[in-house]
């Protein structure tokens, strides 16, 4: 008799349970043909659905390491492929010990080299010290700790002492992706422009081509380790609009944004400047830069000026996450006509002795605020040029 009765019950339970399915979608579907899918009521998904929604929403984290030595447009182009790979970027700066046991001694120092990355607008976070090599060790840490999808890497090899991969352990996990190098640039190249100019400063006036015509030619002098002179290309680096698109904003200033405007040369893009930019960016709440052009500069600064071309110091400079709009090409003077065509008006104008060493200034200077470089190393203290960066140099102009 149990056995019966607790049949009985769980065979009226199933027939509660159909009929009360039957009853659940009928009124659902009374509600559709009465009032469309706008009257059926919002049903909360079930607590597991609500924790699948959250994980997809965690965002990617990639990765990328790399030296970022005397840091050019090249290195920003990588860093902002790797970014578009992921939701988030965190670049890891290997440190000066590793690179000279790698490489040889960088020209740049770690905290510059830190400043540098930091100011890429690709960038959301760094490890500083990295390895130069992906271990083990290291790449469980990237997983656990940063929380990293995907370790990237251009399609260059990159190849210990020994000869080995040094993302063999990457590739092999399944965590790691590729992006395409951008040719045409290197740090190895612009090291290479810097002594082909110095050679060139030095030889006899009947020997000699002015670097800004070898730019204009797209050929120039290649020196070997004999010292002799071989015909080479020297890069002509033009962009494409896309490439331009990539590194833009893409914004202009809001209609009660507060404009700076500042110019100069930016050769040779480095932590200085970096620091004057950002600066300037706190001045106001759009910061517009104006590049000078080749010819300008080596008019104002000496036949063998610039290093990198108009573009190349555009697209370093563009990439700077302080950066709100360039002018590729400003003028020496800011005329009426740059001010009709930009149709903004600017608030404020820096100008720095790095750009100008006249004085256009008003009261306030900023000796020293243009670090010296010699081979790529700034020289003095760097406490003497944080204090002269903060010396920052507003020529209060009101342009309407």
């Amino acid at each position: 008799m149990p056995m019966d009765a607790g049949n009985g019950c769980s065979a009226r339970a199933l027939v509660a349970c159909v009929i009360g399915s039957i009853v659940l979608g009928a009124s659902v579907l009374a509600l559709h043909l009465a009032g469309g899918p706008a009257a059926i009521p919002h049903l909360p998904l079930p607590p597991l659905f609500g924790t699948l929604r959250r994980r997809r929403r965690r965002p990617v984290r990639v990765y990328m390491d790399g030296c970022f030595d005397m840091m050019h447009y090249g290195h920003c182009n990588a860093l902002r492929q790797a970014r578009a790979l992921g939701d988030e970027l965190v670049v890891g700066v290997i440190s000066d010990d590793e690179i000279k046991a790698n490489k040889g001694p960088p020209v740049t120092p770690l905290h510059e080299r830190m400043i540098m990355v930091r100011a890429v607008k690709w960038v959301d976070d760094i490890i500083p010290d990295a390895p130069y090599a992906i271990t083990e060790e290291f790449m469980n840490k990237l997983f656990n700790e940063y929380n990293i999808d995907y370790i990237i890497h251009g399609d260059d090899p990159c190849l210990l002492p020994d000869g080995t991969d040094a993302y063999a352990l990457a590739k092999k996990a399944g965590r790691y992706k590729q992006i395409k190098r951008t040719e045409g640039v290197s740090t190895t190249d612009i090291v290479g422009r810097m002594l082909l100019c110095v050679r060139e400063r030095s030889s006899d006036a009947h020997n000699h081509s002015s670097l800004q015509r070898q730019f204009s030619s797209g050929h120039g002098q290649k020196v070997d380790d004999t010292g002799s002179g071989t015909g080479t290309r020297v890069s002509h680096f033009l962009p494409t609009s896309r490439r331009i698109v990539q590194f833009s904003n893409s914004r202009g200033p809001g209609p009660d944004s507060r404009i700076v405007y500042m110019d100069g040369a930016f050769d040779l893009f480095h932590a200085g400047h970096v620091e004057i930019l950002r600066l300037a960016r706190e001045l106001g709440d759009f910061l517009l830069v104006g590049i000078h052009t080749d010819q300008t500069i080596s008019a104002t600064r000496g036949r063998h000026r610039p290093i990198m071309n108009l573009h190349e110091r555009s697209l370093s400079v563009l990439a700077c996450r302080y950066v709100d709009e360039v002018i590729i090409g400003a003028p020496w003077d800011v005329s009426k006509d740059m001010k009709a065509a930009a149709c903004w008006r600017l608030e404020q104008r820096c100008r720095t002795l790095e750009a100008r060493a006249e004085g256009l200034c008003s009261s306030h200077t900023m000796k020293g605020a243009a670090t010296q470089w010699s081979n790529g190393h700034t020289t003095g203290r760097r406490e003497r040029r944080t204090a002269a960066l903060e010396k920052v140099a507003v020529k209060q102009r009101r342009w309407r």
